[in-house]
């Protein structure tokens, strides 16, 4: 029957939201973000001893998924305002830590970058992205209604497959091929648009492409 699997019927604590958490964003993906992270500010300080511990990663997550929610739009500086900025903030992490986080935050490592790119367009991030819909496949079973449809991720960074949705809320970002269980709205896999694919069948249109892939 469609529902959670095994896995997050054992693992997950009732009342522990980061049990639940974890299971999406696992210790493996803390540990590559720390480890590129780190290389990144060592490099660019030339500070050998540069560190960043995981629990500052799981609180730099926090506070970057609470600004979309309760500071869309706003400064750094207003958010850590004693006069107006949300007390929730100042309780993980002080501003000026944040913003050299925010400096360094790495998903990837720079020194093979290049190679990668050569087959993987997406390789600032693949390695994050794959073992993200790695996790959300071993957690759940799906319904026999699953649905496949296009979703863009407003983004102000330019990348070569940055695109512009006139449609869309968010006119700019990186659109998203994305298979949901229609009953529930659970992710069960997705892969980025990346523009031409070289791999696609000359005679496969786009979609049936899409589908298959999913």
């Amino acid at each position: 029957s469609p529902g959670p699997t095994s896995l997050p019927k054992r693992t997950i604590v009732e009342e522990d939201m980061m049990s639940s958490f974890c299971l999406f964003i696992d210790d493996f993906m803390i540990g590559h973000i720390k480890k590129c992270t780190e290389t990144e500010a060592r490099t660019k300080t030339e500070d050998t001893n540069w560190n960043i511990s995981k629990e500052e990663i799981y609180g730099f997550i926090a506070i970057s998924y609470a600004r979309g929610v309760l500071a869309k739009g706003q400064s750094v500086k207003h958010i850590w305002s004693k006069k107006w900025g949300p007390p929730f903030f100042k309780t993980i992490m002080s501003r000026d830590r944040y913003t050299e986080i925010l400096k360094f935050i790495r998903f990837d490592m720079k020194s093979t970058r290049s190679e990668r790119l050569k087959s993987d367009k997406f390789a600032l991030f693949s390695t994050i992205w794959d073992r993200f819909i790695e996790n959300c496949k071993s957690c759940y079973k799906p319904s026999g209604n699953i649905t496949i449809d296009e979703q863009l991720f407003p983004t102000k960074a330019r990348y070569p497959f940055t695109q512009y949705i006139a449609s869309k809320p968010d006119k700019f970002g990186v659109k998203f091929w994305l298979a949901v269980d229609a009953e529930s709205n659970y992710l069960l896999n997705g892969f980025p648009y990346l523009g031409k694919d070289n791999h696609r069948p000359a005679d496969q249109s786009l979609s049936e492409h899409v589908v298959l892939k999913l």
